[in-house]
């Protein structure tokens, strides 16, 4: 049977994000940039009338091969984020939907995925009723989604580089507070640092767990005013006014200032393949690099090549035959957060 109407709604991931960390609840305060990236998520909705499907919801979550139904007002046993963000939203009762999630990001980078699919859920199902979220409200439901209906740790950059894209300075002024100002530049110099950029996957899910609350519970007890988070601050905007500036041995040493900062939170946030793909990207003239997230085992690593693309390509090589289970994936930044459309008999809308 044909949808009355098919909702698609798509949102950029993250990398790069000089200040991660203080754009938490323990912090208070904090300063971040980030870059906003392809692969993005991908949602689309399938709206029929109400008593054609069996079940009124139902969610297809691609990567994983699973499908499953969401009951309003039932448990969140499957896929809990996507069950939330549906029971966050409501469906309207004249409809029934099906739901698919897709990315080519893989699970567990630290790039924010799950922020970005949290996003783009809410986005395309916002569609689905009378009025429209801003790009901040939705960014802002994300991520009460996640903290309060959860009770999951999170910050508020991965929703709010979602909802924009692009090149991002964040100012959280009073958690979860933030202004998001953009940062514009000329093409060559956007062109130029898309160029530069290769994201590294080191082959295994991020693990968040105990690490990260070992540091949660240090940085509560030490304040907002903790020279460590005080530095990543400082990383942040370094790494705007060197883009702003086209100057990228500035970005360089701001990425590599910010890695060295996550590392004084906690040794093993900066894992020892990350440290191996650092020591070889070193090796063949790289200008800096940044653990992606949080840090920890698995994830990922952002890497600023230097001037030559086939010394980057060499370098991508050599991790790849160094570290087998580690790769590079193909990133395209963004020139735009989440987009929502959708099609009816084949015309777009």
């Amino acid at each position: 049977m044909r949808p009355l109407r098919v909702i698609n709604a798509v949102a950029p991931v993250r990398i790069c994000d000089n200040g991660g960390w203080t754009d938490t609840w323990f912090a208070e305060h904090g300063k971040v940039f980030n870059i906003g990236v392809y692969p993005y998520v991908e949602v689309q909705i399938e709206v029929f009338p109400r008593d054609t499907l069996e079940a009124r919801v139902e969610v297809y979550a691609e990567n994983y091969g699973e499908r499953f139904v969401v009951t309003p007002g039932g448990r969140w046993h499957t896929h809990p984020l996507l069950s939330a963000a549906i029971e966050r939203m409501g469906v309207p009762d004249s409809v029934a939907v099906r739901v698919s999630v897709f990315s080519e990001m893989p699970a567990g980078a630290s790039t924010g995925t799950s922020a970005a699919v949290a996003v783009a859920l809410i986005g395309a199902l916002d569609r689905l009723t009378p009025g429209r979220l801003t790009p901040h409200q939705v960014a802002y439901t994300a991520h009460a989604v996640e903290t309060e209906m959860l009770g999951r740790q999170s910050g508020i950059q991965d929703q709010l580089c979602a909802a924009y894209g692009g090149i991002n300075f964040i100012e959280m002024h009073r958690y979860p507070f933030a202004s998001v100002s953009q940062i514009f530049v000329p093409n060559a110099v956007w062109w130029e640092l898309e160029r530069r950029l290769v994201l590294i996957f080191l082959g295994r899910t991020h693990d968040s767990s105990e690490v990260h609350l070992r540091v949660i519970r240090e940085l509560e007890g030490a304040g907002p005013g903790d020279a460590r988070l005080e530095a990543l601050r400082r990383a942040a905007e370094r790494a705007r006014d060197a883009v702003y500036a086209g100057d990228f041995a500035a970005l360089g040493r701001a990425m590599i200032e910010n890695t060295e900062a996550q590392a004084t939170l906690h040794p093993a946030l900066v894992s020892a393949d990350a440290w191996r793909v650092i020591e070889i990207a070193r090796a063949h003239g790289a200008l800096g690099w940044k653990v992606n997230g949080a840090g920890g085992e698995g994830g990922s690593v952002t890497l600023l090549c230097g001037d030559l693309s086939h010394v980057k390509r060499a370098m991508i090589r050599a991790i790849e035959t160094e570290l087998p289970h580690c790769r590079a994936i193909p990133i395209h930044l963004s020139r735009f957060g989440l987009r929502v459309w959708e099609s009816v008999d084949g015309r777009a809308l």
